[in-house]
């Protein structure tokens, strides 16, 4: 059974094709490619149609990473298909459960750096502080410096190791 995770941010341009490049690498390094599906998406449409901003493409082809993307806007209909629903911050979050169609859906969605915690590596129950602090945000680079998609490259590949291991025990419950 493949097990479907889906990364979204404002305009899938810059964040979530990035956590998506980084996780589909982690996934193949894993040895689980046939396993996962992994895809992203935006909250807006604004660059519907669009690749990945050229400032994600450079950081992800200086580190190895391939990114073939056309953004697109997150659907509420995906939450029947998806597993995990990645928001790269707080206001992604919020918005992301807003328009799940039920509360188990709303539980699909998650911050990507509450699977970086070192205290545990899992992600924090939904609806504590630590799942909907600021600190968890991955920042949009977007309007800023090159140096922060350096900085969202770094943070997300700290974040992918927690996830990776949360996945692979949910692929392990799903075989026993």
């Amino acid at each position: 059974m493949t097990y479907r995770v889906c990364f979204v941010c404002t305009g899938n341009i810059c964040r979530s094709p990035m956590a998506e490049s980084v996780f589909r690498a982690r996934v193949e390094e894993a040895g689980l490619g046939d396993r996962v599906e992994i895809d992203s998406a935006g909250t807006g449409d604004w660059h519907e149609g669009e690749a990945a901003d050229p400032r994600t493409v450079t950081v992800l082809d200086e580190h190895g990473y391939r990114s073939e993307h056309v953004a697109r806007q997150f659907q509420p209909a995906w939450f029947a298909r998806l597993d995990l629903v990645i928001a790269l911050d707080t206001g992604h979050l919020k918005a992301l459960r807003r328009l799940a169609p039920s509360e188990e859906d709303a539980r699909k969605v998650r911050l990507l750096r509450s699977y970086g915690h070192p205290s545990s590596g899992r992600p924090t129950p939904a609806g504590t502080p630590g799942d909907t602090c600021d600190d968890l945000d991955v920042p949009d680079p977007y309007y800023g410096a090159p140096d922060g998609f350096q900085e969202c490259l770094e943070m997300v590949e700290a974040a992918s190791t927690g996830l990776l291991a949360a996945v692979r025990e949910q692929l392990e419950g799903r075989i026993a």
